[in-house]
């Protein structure tokens, strides 16, 4: 009782509720108060950075619907308490963290308030979370739209992996288990244990070979683990600045279907029908493709202009492999583009055959960075060309005239040594 009461005060010091929002404004007893246990959700920020201005009405969001579960949303201010951010290894702004006990895990997903969401749910449960009835599975579908399953006895080397697996994967996808009776009413399951993945309504079964109990546990935690890093991505998902590096993890080549939303998430129609022609080659030939390969699109230009180093037409193709970082272009123009051609030149990418761009070099590397620098640059000024002159224009004054006074001292001090002789002489007469 004494300890419920020390931490209930140490709690009501510590955190204030901002602006009747659900978020709690941290201090730096944050250090103590975690130690005490829960969870916690929390946005290391700056009140300075940009980014996390457009993340704060999301965070109140996701602060609203975790309210009624275990675990606490707050905010530290970064410049107020710098200690916390070192304690936290915290790189940039912002930084989201999930905290319980001594314990943490940095999200990297898009930052929407489903997805941070989801992330903080998985990451309050077990690593596999329990299927105890059937209807909880109709649930489990339509909240989500890919998560792993394992069916048969908590026991032997596969659920081994699979448990691996899931610990290892926790921050980035949902794993359940559930019996032979529960899981049969949703997939077809001829043999026990079996893991499967439900993605798109649709149930892919991982190749368990008919000796398991024989096979080396190593080599079954590491295809097993492959193959749930490989699965935990939708068929065609959209890519973007938050998801990419995680997609890039399969180690597969990223066929990229790059057009154009407007700000209300719209898209031409000629985008939109490049866009599906483009994800019908996956929908039809998976069995050939998606070992190897792994389809999505791109609604913002820009990233893929990154990629590809420089300003690509739209709607376009970009390949890009995700081991070395280069990048594939086709030789035909985009609208001449036809699945059966796309089909080609997949093989062709498959069989290197085709020419490869960029890489991670040195130069390459530089380049894309001048690229970027410039890229954002030209955006800046576009967008508001009075605060770009300024926010430039005023460091490079003053930088010419330190320049400036340095060179008119050098010449001065020149001028009062050529003179100083003279006038001796002169005295001298």
């Amino acid at each position: 009782m004494y300890n419920f009461i020390t931490f209930l005060i140490t709690f009501l010091v510590v955190v204030t509720i901002t602006n009747s929002s659900r978020v709690l404004e941290l201090s730096d007893k944050f250090s103590e108060v975690r130690k005490e246990g829960g969870h916690w959700l929390v946005m290391f920020y700056a009140p300075w950075c940009g980014h996390c201005k457009r993340l704060e009405p999301i965070w109140g969001h996701v602060a609203q619907a975790l309210y009624r579960t275990n675990i606490r949303v707050g905010r530290i201010d970064c410049t107020r308490f710098s200690g916390l951010a070192k304690e936290f290894s915290v790189g940039g702004f912002p930084t989201i963290k999930f905290i319980k006990g001594n314990e943490e895990y940095t999200f990297y997903g898009d930052r929407t308030k489903e997805d941070i969401v989801n992330f903080a749910v998985r990451m309050s449960g077990p690593p596999v979370q329990d299927i105890t009835r059937a209807d909880s599975l109709n649930t489990i579908k339509s909240n989500n739209n890919v998560f792993f399953m394992y069916v048969g006895p908590r026991e032997g080397p596969l659920w081994d992996a699979y448990y691996a697996g899931a610990t290892k994967l926790q921050p980035h996808g949902f794993f359940y288990a559930a019996s032979s009776e529960i899981a049969s009413q949703h997939a077809d399951i001829d043999e026990l244990p079996a893991v499967f993945v439900y993605k798109e309504s649709l149930h892919y079964f991982y190749p368990v070979e008919s000796n398991t109990a024989e096979i080396d546990p190593e080599y079954l935690n590491s295809t097993l683990h492959d193959w749930l890093n490989e699965e935990r991505f939708e068929t065609f998902p959209k890519v973007t600045r938050g998801n990419i590096n995680e997609i890039l993890q399969t180690k597969k080549y990223l066929v990229l279907a790059v057009v154009e939303e407007n700000k209300l998430q719209q898209i031409p129609i000629e985008m939109l029908e490049f866009r599906d022609m483009v994800e019908s080659v996956i929908r039809k030939k998976r069995d050939k493709y998606h070992k190897n390969f792994q389809f999505g699109w791109v609604g913002s230009p820009e990233l893929a202009n990154s990629i590809a180093m420089t300003v690509l037409p739209l709607p376009y193709l970009l390949v890009l492999n995700s081991t070395t970082n280069h990048h594939h272009i086709p030789e035909d123009e985009p609208g001449q583009l036809t699945a059966d051609a796309i089909d080609l030149f997949l093989e062709q990418i498959y069989n290197q055959s085709v020419p490869a761009y960029g890489g991670n070099s040195l130069p390459v590397r530089m380049y894309r960075t001048y690229f970027e620098a410039r890229t954002s640059l030209g955006d800046m000024w576009r967008g508001n060309p009075v605060l770009t002159t300024v926010l430039f224009g005023l460091p490079l004054g003053f930088l010419s005239l330190i320049l400036y006074s340095m060179c008119c001292q050098d010449i001065l001090d020149a001028e009062d040594d050529e003179t100083e002789p003279l006038l001796q002489h002169e005295k001298k007469e």
